[in-house]
């Protein structure tokens, strides 16, 4: 697996949503990109200026959600994953 660096996260996409609230069956044409995730790997944290690391507020197997256009998407292994920055992550979604 990839080893993020820094304050990068690494994430899989969650699927998107197929149905509206209202039962509506989207096209694939339709569907907005997803903007939630499961974290696979967390970096170290942010070096700050006085040479302590900022830890990452995230963990490994962490639901969250993210920036719409936030992060990188490459292939691994054939799996499509995000790679992101702490600061794109806005939020962990409780189960």
């Amino acid at each position: 697996m990839l080893k993020p660096l820094g304050d990068r996260i690494i994430v899989k996409a969650l699927e998107a949503e197929q149905t509206t609230a209202g039962g509506i069956i989207l096209p694939e044409t339709a569907k907005e990109k997803p903007q939630r995730g499961e974290v696979l790997a967390v970096g170290p944290g942010k070096t700050l200026d006085n040479g302590k690391v900022s830890a990452v507020d995230v963990k490994v197997g962490d639901k969250v959600v993210y920036s719409k256009y936030g992060g990188t998407e490459i292939k691994v292994k054939g799996e499509e994953v995000i790679i992101l920055r702490a600061d794109d992550v806005l939020g962990i979604l409780n189960a």
